[in-house]
């Protein structure tokens, strides 16, 4: 059973995740996202932005592997082998360029059990150097009770 006393609790901010250029052209190549600026510097200067700019969902980069870090601790009893994708949603305050410094820290919204599922809610906030929203993400997970 994972810990209920988690929720309404804030993990320690992340290290600063470094974006890049060659970073974000891969994610958007991988995704079929072929806007040109996402993959040209002068395109993205050109639409007012001072570098490459990465795709809404580029957010998943950067928060996936710290929530998995977090699933992952035997200190709050996930079962990750079990995990499915519930839900998904990620609001920009700005696009997220190349050269961006952001910092992660992630927020236990809500953990409740129904139908022999554990249901898990998690938002990442994200933040540039100077402290600034960047993104906020939000994540449903669902789990499969023991039996």
């Amino acid at each position: 059973m994972p810990d209920e006393s988690w929720v309404g609790r804030s993990l320690d901010p992340s290290d600063p995740y470094q974006v890049s250029r060659v970073k974000i052209r891969e994610f958007a190549t991988a995704i079929g996202e072929d806007s040109r600026i996402c993959h040209d510097v002068g395109a993205a200067r050109a639409a007012g932005h001072p570098d490459v700019v990465a795709p809404p969902t580029f957010a998943a980069t950067i928060t996936m592997p710290l929530i998995e870090s977090f699933l992952r601790d035997p200190a709050f009893g996930w079962d990750y082998s079990r995990m499915v994708h519930g839900d998904q949603s990620i609001a920009l305050q700005r696009p997220i360029r190349a050269g961006d410094e952001l910092v992660t820290v992630i927020h236990v919204d809500d953990l409740s059990t129904r139908a022999g599922s554990h249901m898990l809610t998690l938002r990442c906030e994200l933040t540039d150097a100077d402290g600034a929203a960047v993104a906020s993400t939000k994540a449903m997970l669902v789990t499969q009770a023991a039996s």
